[in-house]
């Protein structure tokens, strides 16, 4: 019989040791998962306003095929 910690019912049955390790982890200290979420609220749920991105794609100065380079409007 397999070992108990290491095998679930599903797919082929085997859980990795990574996999134990993070829900060991997790358990342990569920404030990990709600730092996660404060952080990725931060980064994808916050209000995007449309014209001041176009108001900085316009404003932008023109590059050259070259990084650092001002490219020339003559």
């Amino acid at each position: 019989m397999p070992n108990q910690s290491t095998y679930r019912p599903g797919k082929d049955g085997y859980v990795s040791e990574f996999t134990l390790y993070m829900e060991s982890l997790l358990g342990r200290h569920p404030e990990i998962v709600k730092d996660q979420h404060r952080g990725w609220s931060m980064f994808w749920d916050h209000q995007v306003d449309f014209d001041e991105l176009k108001k900085a794609r316009e404003d932008s100065v023109p590059m050259d095929d070259h990084l650092g380079t001002i490219s020339r409007q003559d």
